[in-house]
């Protein structure tokens, strides 16, 4: 998917999945310019970050790693805490795919950067987690109607570490998650927000082999 021509020039897959979808891939020179716009959120480990039109995670990809060289700096020398801090990391990233192939590419994309950095095998516990995190941070779905394939309403787990190796998991419906904004400057704007937004489900803690299992 390159361009010699127009270097800086979206890329296409193919003139027929533009025409049906609307597919174009920004380049990554742009990519790293906008991130660089916003270079604090994108390299902090626990900023969330959501790409709604993820495509094979041309934006994503990258904020992944500006978040692992952070954990590099940060905790390099612990092994324990940097393979925990990447993890939460990773966990922090979210995409909303249309089409499947993508959403795929997407999430391998992903896990390899992850398990290139922590040099996992695929054996690894860790490996395991981070593929179902990506499962389901990275969805197949409509992002103009909130919903997958089935029509169902798509959910995110929002995670945290609780340090010690511990995470929590709390899911989320997305349209509900959108909806926050619409609360700012109304009589509610003084409740916190887990006393608007209840999550779909609650897990209790769960450490790397729990997740891997």
């Amino acid at each position: 998917m390159t361009s010699e021509d127009h270097p800086g020039a979206p890329i296409v897959r193919s003139k027929q999945r533009v025409a049906d979808h609307g597919e174009v891939f920004t380049p990554a020179g742009m990519v790293e310019d906008m991130l660089d716009l916003v270079k604090a959120e994108a390299e902090r480990i626990d900023s969330r970050v959501l790409e709604p039109a993820s495509g094979s995670g041309n934006f994503l990809v990258p904020v992944l790693t500006r978040k692992l060289r952070t954990v590099e700096a940060r905790y390099g020398r612990s092994e324990f805490e940097k393979r925990h801090y990447a993890l939460l990391g990773l966990m922090c990233i979210y995409g909303i795919e249309l089409l499947s192939d993508n959403a795929e590419e997407c999430r391998a994309n992903l896990l390899s950067v992850f398990a290139g950095f922590l040099r996992l095998e695929p054996s690894d516990p860790l490996y395991r987690a981070a593929e179902r995190v990506v499962a389901s941070n990275i969805v197949q779905a409509d992002a103009l109607s909130m919903s997958m394939a089935d029509q169902a309403p798509i959910v995110f787990p929002e995670w945290s570490y609780l340090g010690k190796g511990r995470f929590q998991r709390r899911d989320f419906r997305y349209d509900s998650l959108t909806q926050r904004a619409s609360f700012q400057g109304t009589l509610w704007d003084h409740l916190e927000e887990q006393e608007v937004f209840s999550p779909a489900r609650t897990y209790p803690p769960m450490t790397v082999e729990e997740m891997a299992a």
